[in-house]
């Protein structure tokens, strides 16, 4: 005689299969939605933070630029992604590192703005000297090669610069001789170009190395 009960009994442990196989499912697609949202979240705040730093950085470019708006007005310097440029012609004679009167000048009407500047911010100013590729060695030997001319050009600006009433915790000099023209050294105009001063608001602290390296990379 044939069970009624049968089919009920065969078919119950499909039905807990199907129902187990569709529970895994939904748990495996909240867990998919969940990282979907988390990702969503990370790459929003991410977007937000990017914005918030151009934001910044472009309020510190125009803070800047307001306080050496007469000097730039002038042509004397210029700014390019936060660094004040000086060509070596107004400050040095060639293969030298005596300041020339009209350089002094020009650094002493710097110091009351860049002062204001950096007291706002909390930020140290990097004073950098450049040269261009030509060995200095042989046109004098007052130097041993470019990295002393370009260190002791920026230790001239920094006392300079001090001298005139920026306070020595503000101020430091650093030389990098030859290395990151802004042209490549192929003719004696662009080698004028790579002699020069620039100047850079850094932070304080332990990222003051970093912002220097970021301060002098093209």
């Amino acid at each position: 005689m044939q069970d009624p009960d049968g089919g009920v009994e065969q078919t119950a442990p499909i039905w807990a299969v199907f129902g187990d196989l569709m529970a895994g499912l939904l748990g495996a697609f909240v867990l998919l939605l969940v990282g979907v949202l988390v990702v969503q979240v990370q790459l929003a705040t991410q977007l937000q933070d990017e914005v918030g730093k151009r934001k910044a950085e472009e309020q510190r470019r125009l803070t800047l630029e307001k306080a050496l708006a007469v000097p730039l007005a002038s042509g004397r310097i210029t700014l390019a992604n936060g660094r004040i440029g000086i060509s070596g012609r107004l400050l040095f004679a060639l293969n030298s590192d005596q300041l020339q009167p009209a350089g002094r000048q020009l650094l002493a009407s710097l110091v009351a703005p860049l002062h204001d500047y950096l007291g706002a911010r909390g930020e140290l100013l990097m004073v950098s000297g450049f040269t261009d590729d030509r060995s200095v060695s042989a046109a004098n030997h007052q130097f041993a090669d470019n990295w002393e001319l370009s260190a002791q050009r920026a230790l001239t600006v920094t006392r300079a610069l001090i001298e005139q009433g920026m306070p020595a915790s503000l101020v430091f000099a650093a030389a990098f001789g030859e290395q990151q023209p802004l042209t490549p050294n192929v003719s004696e105009s662009a080698r004028a170009q790579n002699r020069r001063v620039e100047m850079a608001p850094v932070p304080r602290g332990g990222n003051t190395a970093a912002a220097a390296t970021a301060a002098t990379t093209p």
